[in-house]
């Protein structure tokens, strides 16, 4: 079968294609928002077409002669309008009649010459700057208000520095008055034995129910009723009524240490908030516990005998703590025992003193930790001022 492949010899090569519009062939076709047909003008169109007619002078409905009616083929020539082209014209169509009508638009023509009421910003008192003289002044107080410390809190401070040197004292007395320190002064080379008798086994025992009676609540009886082998009672009345005196200064001393620690508990409690005020309390009472044990380390080393007699008439009536070289509390506890056990609190206290003095010793890192603690509370003088300001603004 032959074709013919000659020019113009192709199935609708005779068409003309110069009368087609782009509108698509069905409606499926076409995009959302695609206009109407020219045959079914809009409100606006209509109303635009109206009013033209009526500012023209032009007859009315009655006498004007009725328009044709668009075929099919010219209204398939005329291209669709889009929603935005409906709306200008909708516009531009209002927009004539209210000129066409004296008046129509005067009501709706806003009066800018009337003063407008604008709501003030809630932040625009923010921005209100005080007069220099106001800023200046405030910022002042509030650097004064950071220099400053509460009076609640340097009170504290102080009664730690005072109280710490005496609870310092207590609990080294306390670790001084056990029978392990007794073992260790029996024991050590160099301390002078009995001349009546008593072995270091003898000591240590008697010894350890003189320390054990400080620390219970048993009566005199507890040392009264102790007898040596040979029948007769180990420590004679007198020393049984001066062991009772020294029981009573000690529990005291025992009682008022606990009540000294419950008040530094409660004192790191309430300082915990500020950083650094416990540490320095404790700062600050380190170095008056070290000036106190130097100053009595100097008394003591002037002339020991004078200071022991100058204690013991602190605490005990006079003629009731001289006892004869052969009393039992003089043979268990002779002269170089006091002066170790003083040796030995005196260097237990230097010892927690200096470790305290260490520990919290302000040093540049401790005192910028403490400066980034003390920027919240900067924080909050800043919202204060700015609140302040605000509240003058309005």
């Amino acid at each position: 079968m032959l074709t013919d492949k000659s020019s113009g010899s192709e199935p609708g090569a005779d068409f003309d294609e110069s009368g087609d519009s782009d509108e698509p062939a069905f409606g499926w076709m076409r995009p959302a928002g695609a206009g109407r047909r020219v045959s079914e003008p809009t409100a606006g169109q209509h109303a635009a077409t109206t009013t033209e007619a009526t500012a023209a002078g032009a007859p009315g409905p009655e006498a004007a002669p009725a328009a044709p009616r668009a075929t099919p083929a010219e209204t398939a020539a005329v291209p669709a309008q889009t929603r935005a082209e409906a709306k200008r014209s909708r516009e531009r169509a209002a927009g004539e009649q209210d000129a066409a009508v004296p008046g129509a638009g005067a009501q709706d023509t806003p009066d800018h010459s009337a003063p407008v009421h604008r709501e003030p910003s809630p932040t625009s008192a923010i921005n209100v700057r005080p007069p220099e003289d106001e800023v200046q002044r405030r910022r002042n107080e509030r650097d004064a208000v950071a220099r400053s410390r509460p009076v609640g809190r340097r009170i504290v401070q102080v009664l730690m520095a005072f109280f710490l040197p005496f609870l310092l004292l207590i609990a080294a007395v306390r670790v001084v008055a056990t029978p392990l320190f007794l073992w260790i002064e029996y024991y050590r080379p160099g301390f002078p034995g009995d001349g009546y008798g008593f072995t270091t086994d003898d000591r240590l025992t008697y010894g350890s129910y003189a320390v054990d009676y400080l620390a219970n609540l048993a009566g005199p009886r507890y040392l009264g009723d102790l007898v040596l082998p040979s029948g007769d009672h180990l420590f004679t009345a007198g020393e049984v009524s001066h062991m009772a005196d020294v029981k009573t200064v000690v529990l005291s001393s025992y009682g008022a240490g606990i009540v000294l620690l419950l008040f530094f508990i409660f004192a790191a409690i309430g300082l915990r908030k500020t950083k650094g005020a416990f540490g320095r309390g404790l700062f600050a009472g380190s170095f008056v516990t070290i000036a106190i044990i130097a100053a009595l380390a100097v008394l003591a080393a002037l002339g020991w005998e004078q200071f022991f007699t100058d204690f013991h008439r602190i605490f005990f009536a006079n003629g009731t703590w001289t006892f004869r070289l052969e009393d039992s509390l003089i043979r268990l506890f002779p002269g170089q025992f006091w002066v170790d056990s003083a040796l030995v609190v005196g260097v237990l206290v230097l010892l927690a003193a200096s470790l305290m003095v260490i520990f919290c010793w302000p040093t540049p890192k401790r005192r910028a930790a403490r400066g980034a603690a003390g920027e919240p509370e900067a924080a909050q003088a800043s919202r204060a001022e700015a609140e302040e300001a605000e509240a003058q603004a309005e």
